[in-house]
């Protein structure tokens, strides 16, 4: 058990002396089925390389969390991604605690990191303590426009099985820490989607609370 806080220690010191400089800018929101396509073309007129169609995907995530036998709380979570529709490595992400800062914040701020890896990591995962909490399948669209990327997509369960009637929208950019500008720019973008879906940062601590 040492080895695994000892993990989790290091790692959050690393991204707290900025040695892992990558943090997501995040907004997010949701479209219901049948106004998804008018999203749709309207992305493809924002975004680059309109005369192709958009990236499709298809991806099962699996969410692995670490505990301590005295704790309910995990020391850590983390998720894995695999692609059913393309030959590609799998995908190690970790997402830290959102930073919702102050109100004219224009966007969610997180640390990421993404790491690519053999389909050994979920042995090596289990190994090293983590269980797996759930599991889920996003199906959908992918856009990029410069750094942005916006992302339609449905969630399934049990691979076909829709949760709602809606979709999930994204607009998520990636960048090392001190580049705040791009918040600005991505709430631009998020204007010009107006009305058809409204983008906003989420505060999930928010929704927790709630009873």
């Amino acid at each position: 058990m040492g080895a695994q806080v000892n993990a989790a220690e290091l790692l959050q010191q690393a991204l707290s002396s900025n040695i892992i400089p990558n943090q997501e800018f995040l907004l997010q929101g949701s479209i219901l089925d049948s106004a998804a396509e008018n999203l749709l073309h309207r992305l493809r007129g924002l975004c680059d390389n309109v005369d192709a169609s958009p990236e499709t995907f298809s991806d099962i995530e699996m969410c692995f969390s670490l505990k301590l036998p005295t704790e309910k709380t995990p020391v850590m979570t983390v998720r894995v991604r695999r692609a059913q529709d393309v030959e590609a490595p799998l995908q190690l992400r970790y997402i830290g605690q959102p930073e919702l800062g102050d109100r004219t914040r224009p966007t969610l701020v997180r640390s990421s990191l993404d790491i690519a890896c053999t389909p050994h990591v979920i042995d090596f995962l289990t190994e090293m303590g983590f269980r797996l909490d759930f599991e889920y399948t996003t199906k959908g669209y992918m856009f990029r426009k410069g750094r942005m990327k916006i992302t339609v997509s449905k969630i399934l369960k049990n691979i076909t099985d829709p949760i709602s009637q809606s979709y999930l929208v994204e607009l998520s950019v990636l960048a090392p820490k001190g580049q705040d500008a791009i918040a600005e720019d991505m709430r631009i973008f998020a204007e010009q989607l107006k009305p058809l879906v409204q983008l906003e940062k989420i505060d999930y601590k928010r929704f927790a609370q709630m009873p």
